[in-house]
């Protein structure tokens, strides 16, 4: 997988494999970008990124040819610029309950009236290295823009959310939706129901469906949603149950 690569094979359907990172490590990038993974979400919402170490990992990304999207604190324009322009391949922006949040969110990440701001200087762009054109060019072939589906609303106005143009993705947050749903866990018929419809507005507007999985039972389990994409759990999960297997195993 390499960075050109990431949005056709995501919204053409492809079966891919992405999971969350915690840490602010660019050793991990290097690590993970070796695993078969297809590509890393940066979480900027539930994890300590600051602005210095967003850019220092997605400098390794873009160093490695490895797709990183990063998961923003909030779909506005500042923080969409700020990721986008230091080098991630796209934003997942979380809660994006109505149509009119989703125009913000897909507007704010495209070039046009009203929309991004252009820059040719940034390391997205190439250090000035390329020419206007080739840089409106590659923010059509590559920047992804996939909204978090993770409240009711969100569930009844997914129409409106995946046919917004500039949207490339819809992912279902399964731990707050269910929580919206009024359950403590994600197991409820009541979540299957709202997979299944948001699966079918996806398909109905050939956007790409992805969601949060902790691992490949879960994934087998919602394959029948008509999910393609999946972020497999985070390496804190990981490096919890390696460690745990070990010691286990050790004292066995």
């Amino acid at each position: 997988m390499s960075i050109a690569d990431l949005k056709a094979r995501m919204t053409g359907g492809d079966r891919l494999v992405g999971t969350f990172l915690k840490t602010p490590s660019v050793d991990l990038i290097e690590i993970l970008s070796g695993s078969g993974l297809d590509f890393i979400v940066l979480d900027a919402e539930h994890a300590p990124f600051d602005r210095m170490r967003l850019d220092a990992c997605l400098a390794v990304g873009r160093a490695l040819d490895f797709p990183l999207l990063v998961r923003v604190p909030a779909g506005t324009p500042d923080e969409l610029l700020k990721v986008l322009d230091a080098g991630a391949v796209g934003v997942v922006v979380p809660h994006v309950d109505s149509a009119e949040k989703a125009e913000i969110v897909a507007r704010s990440s495209r070039f046009g009236p009203g929309g991004r701001g252009y820059a040719g200087s940034t390391r997205w762009a190439g250090f000035a290295t390329r020419s206007m054109a080739e840089v409106l060019q590659q923010a059509k072939d590559e920047t992804i823009v996939i909204a978090q589906i993770e409240e009711v609303e969100g569930v009844e106005a997914i129409d409106a959310i995946a046919g917004c143009d500039g949207i490339d993705g819809v992912f279902i947050g399964p731990a707050d939706l269910s929580v919206s749903l009024g359950k403590s866990d994600i197991n409820s018929p009541e979540l299957g129901e709202a997979m299944q419809r948001v699966g079918e507005a996806a398909k109905a507007h050939g956007v790409a469906y992805i969601t949060w999985v902790p691992g490949p039972e879960k994934a087998a389990e919602w394959d029948k949603y008509g999910f393609t994409t999946y972020v497999a759990a985070s390496e804190h999960s990981w490096m919890l149950a390696g460690a745990r297997a070990a010691a286990a195993g050790i004292k066995r």
